[in-house]
């Protein structure tokens, strides 16, 4: 499972070679010239290290979390928080996380027709006496900014219910207002490698499948999307081939494998489906980039018999991994023309500050599967390692989070100078207003 972390996301084995590879790296001017503007900068009480997707309302107002930061008392700095702002980037609302409520929300909001607010949290929660953090929690926040506790992960108890724990996904729900998400691990007894699970309204939780780490996968990550009939759509991250799978699961927790990545991928992101039923992800590691496991943008696609991959694009293709390496957890961004848009954590063309090897990329990947890199992250105001998936508007400006970077005196856990993170808008065509 890939840890979302702002000083230790997954940095891969070859990551002092990179960082030589940049040494000399050079910003084309064309790759900076688009628009790309910060709307709002953390500052630590106001949250910190925003790793999930952000959501909109009809007012243009944007919704997400914020891995720490906020007033709670927590290990590192505060126990995160949702928040709401405007287009402008303005906070409007902060709610802060205290533990036993939560702890750590590491994925975007689920937001209802009434407005009321859904996610979950790594940590936090029930805190047992070997587990000082908890196991994580699925929370719903009202329109008030009143908190419920829907449900208190117990984690992977010989003993005990087995429900999971280290919740890390983008929550679904149906027309019913039934919640679906994953944990990272807990469940199995044995094997402890994550849970599918179905959450009532009132907090009523069924499992719907427990992964061995073997043939039916573990370690499921990022998120379920929900495809009507054809029921749930996921990665694990391991088991299948080796590198993880991908996955159909009814709502009753019938699982069919849909493909068997090979060894090395790990395939950790959610999906997002097309108008044809086509599916596309991203793998963290994997592909032969001729440095390393670099990771890939992949298309799953239904061919009557079954279902085939198709490898899209290879990171660390270009010189000095100047088009980025390990892609975010998304959901990547489809647009009509073919498109696609995505972030990558690393690779660039920047080495400065505490990018040592790169700090990352927002990249399109056009029909033929050309990538451009529409912006290279600085670690400076602008923010560096982006993990999350983008958001869209109707005239296809992009909308992301850099989970370090911006105010660089935010006083991070690793100390003064990694900033706590930023909220940006870019407009991908070059030139454009």
């Amino acid at each position: 499972m890939r840890s979302r972390k702002p000083f230790s996301a997954g940095q891969p084995s070859f990551v002092i070679f990179i960082a030589l590879l940049l040494a000399s790296a050079i910003v084309p001017a064309e790759a900076q010239t688009r628009k790309f503007k910060v709307l709002h900068t953390f500052h630590g009480k106001d949250g910190a290290f925003p790793v999930g997707q952000l959501t909109r309302d009809a007012e243009g107002n944007f919704y997400s979390t914020t891995e720490q930061g906020g007033t709670g008392k927590c290990v590192g700095v505060g126990c995160g928080t949702v928040f709401k702002m405007d287009k402008t980037g303005k906070l409007i609302w902060s709610y802060s996380f205290h533990g036993k409520d939560g702890f750590e929300p590491v994925a975007g909001l689920l937001r209802d027709a009434k407005g009321d607010l859904y996610g979950i949290t790594e940590f936090g929660g029930t805190v047992p006496a070997n587990n000082s953090f908890g196991y994580g929690v699925v929370f719903k926040l009202d329109t008030a900014r009143t908190e419920t506790v829907l449900h208190r992960f117990k984690g992977c108890n010989l003993n005990g219910p087995q429900d999971g724990e280290l919740p890390d996904s983008l929550l679904v729900m149906d027309a019913s207002g039934e919640l679906y998400g994953t944990t990272g691990q807990g469940g199995n007894t044995f094997t402890c490698q994550g849970t599918a699970f179905a959450l009532s309204g009132t907090g009523k939780q069924t499992i719907l499948h427990r992964f061995t780490g073997g043939t039916d996968g573990g370690g499921p990550c990022c998120g379920l999307i929900l495809r009507g009939a054809s029921g749930l759509y996921g990665l694990a991250a391991s088991g299948g081939g080796g590198g993880g799978l991908a996955f159909q699961m009814s709502t009753k927790g019938n699982e069919t494998v849909l493909y068997n990545f090979p060894g090395g991928s790990s395939s950790e992101s959610v999906l997002v489906a097309d108008s044809a039923g086509n599916l596309y992800g991203t793998t963290r590691t994997g592909g032969n980039c001729g440095v390393g496991s670099c990771g890939t943008v992949f298309e799953l696609s239904p061919d009557g018999s079954g279902w085939s991959q198709k490898t899209l694009y290879t990171f660390c293709q270009k010189s000095q991994c100047a088009d980025g390496y390990e892609p975010g957890t998304g959901p990547l961004v489809l647009d009509k023309a073919g498109n696609i848009y995505g972030t990558t954590s690393f690779g660039g063309f920047t080495n400065q500050g505490n990018c040592r090897a790169g700090c990352g990329v927002v990249f399109k990947l056009d029909p033929s599967g050309d990538e451009t890199v529409l912006y290279s992250f600085t670690d400076a105001t602008d923010g560096a390692n982006p993990i999350a998936g983008l958001y869209t508007d109707d005239k296809g400006d992009l909308f992301g989070t850099a989970q370090i970077g911006g105010d660089l005196n935010c006083p991070a856990p690793g100390g003064k100078g990694y900033g706590c993170g930023v909220v940006f808008e870019l407009t991908p065509e070059a030139g454009s207003d």
